[in-house]
């Protein structure tokens, strides 16, 4: 036990298995994107099951099923990653009852998406069960890096000076959390009503790429709009580097996704640069997330002593000196007075 307290119980490490849960998990969507993109979407025709016969890929299935179940495989990569987070929650010393609930949570969805998962499969992957099981991904996306940041809190030290947001400018933040929720939505109902449905003989869900195309457009200046608006705001109230530096990165994934959005629309959707657009979904959502969470709660630069900036010479400790005395003065003698 003292050997798994000191392998899995310090700070240090419960940090790392957030992380490593969160670029699991964002490994898992771009592994999935590549199943619908090569379309290998039933390349294991049943579940949990790959086959009637058999819970492992066939050679007669070709690499479409090995496809198809590596993604699977993938899952109790994430769930074992999420199982030990759990567990170094639970063995902290300075055990925190929000990250322990954020860990179980994280762990309870990765079971979840699976059964998702399975009903795509089962129902012959209706896009609008394949949407869903993407925004699942994006949920269990945002619960590992609230549980990062809340690892990150626990071991803060408490005379660390703190800034949080004025109320306005947090409610700004959320509304471009909405915004991002929103643009994702879309972008899955564009994503169900174009090609690279992960199987030829997959239904589409019946509505006009264009317009919806333009709806998820109309999605993205809402977003953009928002989040520069929260730039100039950090700006104008002095908010710590940290903040300023989050609000900057989230307009420039935000600009560099659009880029990627409209080339590939142009261009008539190439695999490639759908891959790397739902590379980019992660990043804005990990990117608003950054926000948000700074708004509520960044830290400053430790503050530096004020006699840490005057010059050494006046800091350097000077010798005692016998304190002055005022001598003693006689009296004058009085004149004698003259008649």
């Amino acid at each position: 036990m003292d050997r798994i307290r000191a392998l899995l119980g310090t700070p240090a490490a419960l940090r790392r298995l957030a992380v490593a849960s969160i670029i699991a998990n964002v490994g898992i969507v771009i592994t999935g994107g590549a199943v619908r993109l090569t379309g290998s979407g039933l390349g294991c025709p049943t579940w949990p099951r790959c086959t009637e016969d058999s819970f492992v890929t066939t050679p007669e299935m070709g690499i479409y099923g090995v496809i198809e179940f590596g993604n699977r495989l993938l899952t109790y990569v994430v769930g074992l990653i999420a199982l030990l987070g759990l567990v170094s929650a639970l063995l902290q010393r300075r055990r925190s009852r929000r990250t322990v609930l954020l860990a179980g949570a994280v762990l309870a969805q990765i079971p979840a998406q699976a059964v998702v998962g399975g009903i795509t499969v089962l129902t012959d992957l209706n896009p609008w069960v394949v949407g869903c099981h993407f925004l699942v991904s994006m949920v269990i996306i945002g619960f590992t890096y609230a549980l990062w940041r809340s690892a990150i809190a626990d071991t803060a030290p408490l005379d660390r000076p703190t800034w949080a947001a004025p109320r306005a400018l947090r409610h700004l933040g959320l509304a471009v959390l909405a915004a991002t929720a929103v643009t994702l939505l879309l972008g899955v109902v564009v994503t169900g009503s174009g090609p690279h449905a992960g199987d030829a003989d997959a239904r589409r869900n019946g509505l006009d790429p264009e317009a919806v195309t333009q709806l998820h457009a109309d999605g993205v200046f809402l977003l953009v709009g928002l989040s520069l608006g929260v730039l100039f705001a950090v700006w104008a109230v002095d908010a710590p580097r940290v903040v300023r530096r989050a609000a900057a990165v989230l307009l420039l994934v935000e600009l560099a996704q659009g880029l990627v959005g409209l080339v590939q629309y142009v261009t008539d959707l190439p695999r490639l640069l759908v891959a790397a657009h739902m590379a980019g979904s992660c990043a804005v959502l990990l990117a608003a997330l950054a926000v948000y969470a700074n708004l509520r709660r960044a830290y400053r630069t430790p503050l530096t002593p004020v006699h840490a900036q005057l010059p050494d010479a006046l800091t350097r400790p000077q010798p005692p000196t016998e304190p002055r005395t005022r001598p003693r003065t006689q009296p004058r003698k009085a004149k004698a007075k003259t008649k």
